[in-house]
C-alpha cells in the first residue's frame, strides 16, 4: 500500500514537472496534498505513539519522586525530628558533665580528706562513695537518650535511601557534598586522618604495638656532613 501511494506520489510529481509551464489543474494539486498526507500517515501516527509513551513514563517518573518526596516528610525532619535529637545530645552533654564533676569534686574531697582520724575518714569515704554511685547512674539515661537519637538517624537514613533508589545510581562510591565548606572540612579530615575515636575490631590492639617494637630494626649508620654541606643547606 505504501509503495503504491509512493508510485503515485512520484507520478503527480513528474507530471507537474511536466505542467511547470503551464497551467496546473487544481485537481491535480488536492491529489498530490492527499497522497502527500495519506504517505505521511503512518509516520505521524508512529511519532505520536512514541512521543505519548515518553510523555508518559516521564510523568510516571515525575508522579513517582512526587511520592517519594513525600514519603520523606521534610518538614517533620526539619522541624520535629532534628531538633529532639539536638535536646538529646544536649542532655547527654550536661549529665555527663555533671557526673564527672560530682565524681571529680569527691575524688578531690578524699584525698584532701584528714586520715589521722580513721573512723571520721571511712564514714567520710563511705559517703562519698554513695555519692560517685548516684552520680554514675546517669548512663542508664543517658543510653536511652542515645538510642533515640540513634533511632531518629536511623529513621532519616531508610527516608534518604529509599529516595536515593528511586532517584536511581549517582555514581558508586561518589560522595557527594551540599556546600564547598563541607567538602573542604571532609578533605582535611582525610589529610588528617581525623576519624575520631576507632570502634573495637578497628583499632590496632596492644599486642601488635609491643611487636613492632620487640625487635628492632638495626640503626642505619649516619653520614657525617661538614660544615660546608650544612651551610649549602640554608643558602
Amino acid at each position: 500500500m505504501a509503495r503504491v501511494k509512493t508510485q503515485q506520489l512520484e507520478s503527480l510529481i513528474e507530471c507537474l514537472h511536466e505542467k511547470r509551464r503551464g497551467e496546473v489543474s487544481l485537481t491535480d494539486v488536492l491529489s498530490l496534498a492527499e497522497i502527500t498526507a495519506q504517505s505521511l500517515q503512518v509516520f505521524f501516527e508512529t511519532m505520536d505513539t512514541a512521543v505519548y509513551r515518553e510523555m508518559k513514563e516521564i510523568a510516571g517518573y515525575i508522579e513517582r519522586m512526587r511520592g517519594e518526596i513525600g514519603a520523606l516528610q521534610v518538614d517533620e525532619i526539619k522541624g520535629s525530628r532534628i531538633p529532639a535529637a539536638g535536646q538529646e545530645l544536649g542532655a547527654i552533654v550536661k549529665s555527663t558533665e555533671g557526673a564527672t564533676n560530682t565524681i571529680m569534686e569527691c575524688a578531690e574531697a578524699l584525698m584532701a580528706a584528714d586520715t589521722s582520724d580513721v573512723k571520721a575518714y571511712e564514714q567520710l569515704v563511705q559517703a562519698k562513695m554513695m555519692v560517685i554511685f548516684e552520680a554514675c547512674s546517669f548512663q542508664d539515661i543517658t543510653g536511652q537518650r542515645i538510642a533515640k537519637v540513634v533511632e531518629t538517624l536511623q529513621n532519616i537514613e531508610s527516608r534518604v535511601s529509599r529516595f536515593a533508589s528511586a532517584v536511581g545510581p549517582t555514581g558508586a562510591g561518589t560522595q557527594v557534598f551540599a556546600t564547598e565548606q563541607e567538602k573542604a572540612r571532609a578533605e582535611r579530615a582525610e589529610r588528617l586522618l581525623l576519624n575520631g575515636p576507632q570502634l573495637d575490631g578497628q583499632a590496632i590492639d596492644q599486642h601488635t604495638v609491643d611487636d613492632m617494637f620487640a625487635s628492632p630494626a638495626p640503626a642505619k649508620p649516619v653520614a657525617c656532613s661538614n660544615q660546608s654541606s650544612i651551610d649549602d643547606l640554608f643558602k
